[in-house]
């Protein structure tokens, strides 16, 4: 699709989906019951009618939220939410654009990148004057009317970039991707892309660190760069402050921003975002506490000290995000053969061996000094037991230092001593014709019902309210099918 090429119109999508919605649900026995491996023709077909039937029914204006009902009376993206909204936070609109270029990549069917580019333009229709995205997109007149979207000229209204959930970040790897694939030919998408680099680099504090969210540039003088240090006392009770500005590892918003920017390097071939990607990366050696526990926090203050965020994240040395920091050392060192990337490693290494649980795994926080594993209970209260912890929040992650070790040392050992840059460029390559993804492309053809869909029970969520069990449409079921479906037509 061009640039110019309008989406389909709201209530194009709606009569359509109205139509089909009693159809649909009447569909639901598959549209085949053999698992017997497919002919690639089979699933071609397959993946075209999928991705038709995601573009004109379920898409609105090319974007997508997480789960809708099969009769589209109700939908989600983290919330429920209406039928004019399309979500940005992964799993929504940037994965499916995301898979569809995938599917292009793999196929070189032209259909699948106009897909994409439909998506993009669709991102892009929520790109905010301070450069990113918020978590949503709202199509609705009225309701844009409430934002500062770029495209619409409006200078009033909400403006605040979220870094939180991979939201910004995935909204700019796809648009970046598709301005690849397109040659950097979409004047619009490549001004969209570069104006929104730009604040992001903009947002960068002195120190290399991004805050969590923001609306414009910092004020340097407000932020001194520091070491990081522990804070004399901290408080057990949540003091309600606005931690959008801190520092932020949560949720792994600083990796996905600095991987981000190493991304923009390559795609478009400037030292200038190599440069704050390594900034941000050495942000990461400046926030490594002190001994005795030289980990990382989830959040710091403009003190460098580790600080309260939400009523359920108390300052701390986390075992959770620092996972998250150790892995991007190293995908740092491996990107720019910088060793001063690696030298933080063996210490944090050494300490999070003492932090392992009885149940092998780590706590996500860990109290100053004496290094218990802080928890908290249904009403909110820091405690140290884990018997009446709140169901919504991870407070105890998976142990992933065995494996970070083991990737420490490959890149550390001496025999690594000649450097050579690796990529993050990846575009998709035809897969094996294996057995196992024959069955799994049997798997997806069987799950298709007549109408193009993949329908399973809605599953219960904290903040959903679909019906556990009620027939529904998730976007994430659909990415992986059409990424199977397009691995098997192009297996060799």
């Amino acid at each position: 699709m061009s640039a110019s090429t309008p989406a389909f119109s709201h209530s194009l999508h709606f009569t359509i989906r109205r139509a089909l919605a009693v159809a649909l649900i009447g569909f639901m026995t598959v549209a085949a019951s053999s698992t017997a491996e497919p002919t690639r023709e089979e699933a071609a077909q397959a993946l075209r009618q999928g991705v038709e039937y995601f573009r004109h029914v379920v898409s609105v204006e090319g974007g997508y939220l997480w789960v809708y009902t099969a009769d589209f009376t109700m939908r989600e993206g983290e919330k429920p939410t209406t039928p004019t909204t399309v979500w940005v936070q992964p799993p929504g609109t940037p994965s499916v654009g995301l898979a569809y270029l995938t599917a292009y990549e793999l196929t070189g069917d032209a259909y699948y990148l106009e897909a994409a580019q439909e998506t993009a333009h669709a991102l892009l229709r929520g790109q905010l004057q301070s450069g990113g995205w918020d978590y949503r997109i709202d199509f609705d007149p009225k309701e844009r009317a409430k934002y500062a979207y770029r495209i619409d000229g409006n200078k009033q209204g909400r403006n605040i970039t979220t870094l939180d959930d991979n939201t910004t970040q995935a909204a700019l790897r796809c648009l970046m991707r598709v301005d690849r694939a397109l040659d950097f030919k979409d004047a619009a998408l490549h001004e969209g892309v570069e104006y929104a680099l730009r604040k992001l680099m903009e947002a960068q504090y002195p120190n290399g660190a991004w805050p969590q969210r923001f609306s414009a540039a910092p004020d340097a003088d407000k932020y001194p760069v520091k070491a990081a240090s522990y804070p004399e006392t901290w408080s057990k009770s949540f003091p309600k402050v606005n931690y959008i500005d801190y520092y932020t590892f949560n949720d792994n918003t600083l990796s996905d921003v600095i991987e981000l920017m190493f991304l923009a390097a390559e795609v478009y071939q400037d030292d200038t975002y190599r440069a704050s990607a390594r900034r941000g990366a050495d942000f990461m050696l400046l926030a490594q506490m002190p001994e005795p526990q030289p980990g990382w926090a989830q959040q710091y203050n403009a003190q460098m000290q580790p600080a309260w965020a939400r009523k359920f994240e108390p300052p701390s040395i986390t075992g959770g995000e620092s996972q998250g920091v150790m892995r991007t050392l190293l995908r740092a060192y491996a990107l720019t053969g910088d060793r001063k990337y690696l030298e933080p490693l063996p210490r944090a290494l050494e300490y999070y061996k003492t932090c392992v649980l009885d149940d092998g795994r780590l706590a996500r926080f860990y109290e100053f000094k004496t290094n218990r594993p802080l928890y908290f209970t249904k009403d909110y209260e820091v405690t140290y037991s884990d018997a009446d912890m709140p169901t919504h929040y991870a407070f105890k992650v998976r142990n992933q230092l065995d494996a970070i070790a083991a990737e420490y040392h490959r890149l550390a050992a001496p025999t690594q001593g000649d450097w050579q840059p690796t990529t993050l460029l990846h575009p998709a390559q035809p897969a094996k014709a294996t057995p196992e993804l024959a069955q799994k492309a049997a798997g997806v053809l069987a799950a298709q019902n007549k109408a193009g869909a993949w329908l399973q029970p809605a599953r219960k969520t904290s903040q959903g309210t679909i019906p556990p069990g009620t027939p529904s449409i998730y976007a994430s079921t659909f990415t992986k099918n059409i990424i199977i479906l397009a691995n098997f037509v192009a297996a060799n």
